[in-house]
């Protein structure tokens, strides 16, 4: 059976979306309603999926938490690069 999964987690980017949300000092609902405000329609209890890795994060997703979040996609998923590199 083919793992839709790595490391156990549905996406690689959410520990990341998490450690850039506290940075910029935000709950889980305001990241919530700056996405709605890009149409994104991400509401706070499926963030915290996301930053849990138990819910796949869609490439228009990453895209538009990269620029609420203010960092790149690439640093969204740093931490993946790096163990791939290893």
């Amino acid at each position: 059976m083919i793992s839709r999964k790595f490391e156990n987690l549905s996406n690689v980017t959410g520990k990341n979306i998490q450690k850039y949300r506290k940075l910029n000092g935000w709950s889980r609902l305001v990241l919530s309603n700056k996405l709605m405000l890009l149409g994104i329609d991400i509401n706070y209890d499926s963030i915290y999926k996301i930053e849990n890795g138990k819910r796949i994060v869609k490439d228009f997703e990453l895209a538009a938490f990269s620029k609420v979040l203010g960092v790149t996609e690439s640093e969204l998923l740093e931490d993946f690069k790096k163990k791939l590199s290893k």
